[in-house]
């Protein structure tokens, strides 16, 4: 089964204001390459060709002339337009027509990883695999509750109360099915398309994998953490 990409890079960026008043926070540098080329690499280096950009429409000018058709990395690139960020959900939705009946790997545009994925990706041929963090913030993202043999639970989007020390990070791989789940969820609070919505219904219908990864994993989108990644970068060159 072939895996096609998709790296969500839409969004306001808000948080990174005002360095994203005239830019895309996936276009921000990480030392010596935007940001985007992070996720883009972890996506190259697993052997993914095929690749959906979803950027916000104040900003496509800019990704096509940086990234252009895929070519230029032995690849091939496609664009959509995110009007509005509903949830990272979304991106299962405006992908459709991209993904068809292929398995799907969503990275998000402002997450960097150490970890290399090819193996798992390789292998993958049907449910949902995401991946875990230990971090010190959990309740920034997604955190799993595990049972006593390391087996997940349950998923809750930034709870109030302490599950664990785990986040899920911005990597996830799901068959094609994925689509129409995501088409059926309904909008959070927050008003969103909710990604932990999804990891949930494959969890409960026991096709959801959870692996722990050991690596450096940066969700590159807050002051600090765009310092961070920097500083990450620098120390690898």
């Amino acid at each position: 089964m072939v895996m096609k990409g998709i790296i969500l890079a839409g969004g306001a960026g808000t948080r990174l204001r005002p360095l994203t008043k005239v830019t895309s926070k996936q276009l921000l540098p990480i030392y010596d390459r935007p940001m985007v080329f992070y996720p883009l690499q972890t996506l190259l280096d697993a052997g993914i060709k095929e690749i959906l950009f979803i950027v916000s429409p104040d900003h496509a000018g800019d990704f096509l002339k940086l990234l252009g058709s895929g070519k230029e990395f032995g690849a091939k690139f496609t664009y959509e337009i995110q009007d509005k960020p509903e949830g990272l959900a979304q991106a299962f939705i405006i992908g459709e027509n991209f993904i068809k009946n292929s398995n799907v790997a969503l990275i998000l545009g402002d997450n960097i990883f150490e970890d290399k994925f090819s193996k798992t990706i390789r292998n993958f041929k049907k449910g949902g695999h995401v991946f875990a963090k230990e971090v010190p913030d959990p309740e920034r993202f997604g955190v799993v509750k595990f049972d006593k043999n390391m087996k997940a639970l349950k998923i809750q989007e930034k709870p109030k109360k302490f599950l664990s020390s785990y986040a899920v990070t911005g990597l996830y791989l799901y068959d094609h099915r994925v689509v129409e789940v995501a088409k059926k969820l309904k909008p959070s609070a927050r008003g969103e398309l909710e990604i932990t919505d999804l990891h949930n219904w494959y969890l409960n219908k026991g096709e959801l994998k959870v692996e722990i990864i050991k690596g450096e994993w940066m969700d590159a989108g807050t002051f600090d953490s765009l310092a961070r990644a920097t500083n990450w970068a620098m120390k690898r060159k």
